[in-house]
């Protein structure tokens, strides 16, 4: 089957690998319609490298059952079906007190498992997440990154009429501003310095647009909050210079999720640390999609909110795209080439 595998930094092949087999009673293989390029996966490209060499790269993806193993019941070939990539072990401590994205052995296809840019992939009958019949493919594909920020909303305390800023408008980001509208935002600020991110931001919800290189985000957002601040800032861009940023916006007693990781080591100027301790800030950190029980109602939430429309993430997507154009796709993405948002995959069409 045509696939991308990842061999080095930098180093991903379009090639032919084995199709998946059923090997176990709960196995299901599922042709892949679509799958995204997730934002961890290109720091992995760029300067992680693969956790096995030749490892079938990508975890974001839909498509149709092409075979099930003897001990599988609820899910029949032909159903159209999303697949949660995470794998858990079941064992740790983290695990046995049902906090299950803090699992010592966390990993998720495309990293120690083959994954999902391919034609085939395979996942256990309890990783797989039905469809309904009016969420497409393409929106499918995005069930796995709009579980990641949910995941991250369920850690907090908003509560309906916060204002809540979103630091950083790619495709986390964007789906942030669509959650917190979900949990109830009367204002939700986007912060970027892309203008064609920020015109998407729009696009999905964003009530307020800010291009952080005209002016500071905090000053900006203190403008349009009489100088208070929001009730949630959520960090997104994965920047090593917008986590240190991120702390200067939320009012006294306010609130900051990390949501993006920025791979590289963070200087926090001692003007934004200061608000962490003076404005005693609720800081917290936000990892995976899962829960108990599992895959958690981040997954089901994120059906449900794609199915009635408050999720729409079709302006999001920027690129449509063969398998074959992934090495060019990528060296593209790193180099800042082109205005990409989220890119999908088609890997039937080759």
């Amino acid at each position: 089957m045509k696939s991308l595998n990842l061999y080095d930094e930098r180093d991903i092949r379009f090639e032919e690998s084995p199709e998946p087999v059923i090997e176990q009673a709960d196995d299901v293989i599922v042709r892949v319609k679509a799958v995204g390029i997730c934002g961890s996966d290109l720091s992995r490209y760029k300067k992680l490298g693969p956790y096995v060499e030749g490892m079938t790269f990508g975890h974001e993806f839909a498509g149709e059952v092409a075979a099930v193993g003897a001990g599988v019941e609820d899910i029949k070939v032909g159903d159209r079906v999303a697949g949660c990539p995470t794998y858990y072990c079941g064992k740790c401590l983290s695990c046995q007190k049902g906090e299950l994205s803090r699992c010592e052995k966390l990993t998720v296809i495309g990293a120690r498992h083959p994954g999902a840019y391919a034609e085939y992939v395979k996942l256990p009958a309890a990783h797989i997440v039905p469809l309904p019949d009016h969420v497409d493919y393409d929106t499918a594909a995005l069930i796995e990154p709009s579980s990641v920020v949910a995941h991250g909303f369920y850690r907090t305390t908003i509560q309906p009429g916060a204002e809540v800023a979103i630091m950083g408008c790619g495709s986390i980001g964007l789906l942030a501003i669509q959650w917190a509208k979900i949990f109830g935002a009367k204002k939700v600020y986007a912060v970027d310095i892309d203008e064609t991110k920020l015109e998407v931001a729009k696009q999905v919800g964003a009530d307020v647009l800010i291009n952080s290189l005209e002016k500071p985000a905090h000053e900006q957002i203190l403008e349009y909050t009489n100088g208070q601040g929001v009730d949630l800032a959520v960090e997104s861009a994965g920047s090593p210079i917008t986590s240190a940023q991120v702390f200067a916006l939320p009012k006294k007693g306010g609130e900051v999720v990390f949501m993006g990781i920025p791979y590289a080591d963070i200087h926090i100027e001692r003007c934004y640390f200061e608000r962490i301790v003076r404005n005693e800030l609720r800081v917290l950190g936000s990892w995976n999609a899962i829960s108990a029980p599992f895959p958690g109602r981040e997954w089901s939430s994120s059906v449900h909110y794609m199915s009635t429309g408050q999720i729409n993430v079709k302006p999001m997507i920027s690129h449509q795209l063969d398998l074959k154009e992934g090495p060019e796709t990528f060296e593209h993405l790193v180099n800042r080439r082109g205005s990409y948002v989220k890119v999908l995959f088609y890997p039937e069409r080759g």
